[in-house]
């Protein structure tokens, strides 16, 4: 007899084909068919980060989307940095986390500016009075099918989203993170199994993955705990974004073990207890969230 109570995990959400699709830059999330499950209406907090005040940088759709809402649901307050052009799913968010009681902070910034990274910080801290939870989410995806169709200046501005935008938010975050607080990173199963279309996006997934690991080492000795988290396939704006060459789209995640893509929702439960005490003697890890595909530093 079968139990009822258990659910296999290949037939949960999207398992049919995606529809062939694109959007120009930048990418809505509210545009997508279907629609990614970013835990709009599944997430039910439980007050594990009650006072916590924190910063997810691409808060506003896809993965950080997911790591907003359940932060708010979890007792956070919540500022989210978004690239302009995205105001349409920034606003979802903000009244998701208003309706959970929360405050919640819309920034506008482009992370290839100087500075920007730095005035996150700061209007964060001037809204909230404190921040302790930084989740370095934002990111730059862009496929091109040989090394000869790969700009220069795609490459610059993928390091300076993915991996130089980190740094100089760490460093402006720094003298505000007091002993208990976290710094979650999202790097991707690209760091250990890069595919050959997304050379620049593959290399900054490597550095982060080695930033997460050293940044762990250096601030263990000031109570603030440091790890990431490498998706695997999941269904965000990235891949419409030319985050996938022409035509992989509908195919997209299929080859995952568990043989379908997986959605932003799925990962909040490792962001939670990342940013919780719950998570008290976690640092300096790297958790996958794949669909089975293993992931090695």
């Amino acid at each position: 007899m079968k139990n009822s109570y258990l659910t296999d995990p290949r037939k949960m959400f999207h398992t049919e084909e995606f529809p062939d699709q694109e959007q120009n830059t930048p990418a809505i999330q509210n545009k997508m068919r279907p629609k990614p499950d970013s835990g709009e209406e599944a997430y039910k907090g439980n007050n594990r980060l009650e006072g916590r005040n924190a910063l997810i940088t691409g808060g506003d759709s896809g993965i950080g989307r997911a790591a907003a809402i359940a932060y708010a649901r979890e007792g956070a307050n919540v500022a989210i940095q978004y690239f302009p052009g995205e105001e349409e799913d920034a606003n979802e968010v903000k009244e998701l986390i208003e309706k959970a009681g929360k405050k919640a902070l819309l920034l506008p910034y482009d992370l290839r500016d100087d500075g920007a990274a730095t005035e996150i910080v700061t209007k964060t801290v001037e809204a909230f009075g404190r921040l302790d939870t930084l989740v370095l989410n934002a990111a730059q995806q862009i496929a091109q099918a040989s090394l000869s169709d790969l700009p220069m200046k795609q490459v610059h501005d993928t390091f300076k989203v993915n991996i130089i935008s980190m740094f100089e938010t760490v460093k402006a975050a720094e003298e505000h993170l007091e002993p208990g607080s976290a710094i979650i990173t999202t790097t991707s199963v690209q760091s250990f199994d890069p595919s050959t279309p997304l050379l620049d996006y593959a290399a900054t997934n490597g550095a982060i993955s080695n930033f997460t690991v050293s940044l762990s080492s250096y601030f263990a000795s000031k109570g603030v705990r440091v790890n990431g988290v490498a998706p695997g396939p999941i269904w965000t704006p990235l891949q419409l974004d030319n985050g996938k060459l022409e035509g992989q789209i509908p195919e997209f995640g299929q080859n995952a073990p568990l043989g379908r893509a997986g959605q932003p929702v799925e990962l909040t439960p490792v962001y939670v207890l990342l940013a919780s005490d719950e998570g008290s003697y976690i640092t300096g890890q790297i958790y996958g969230v794949t669909g089975g595909k293993p992931i090695n530093l």
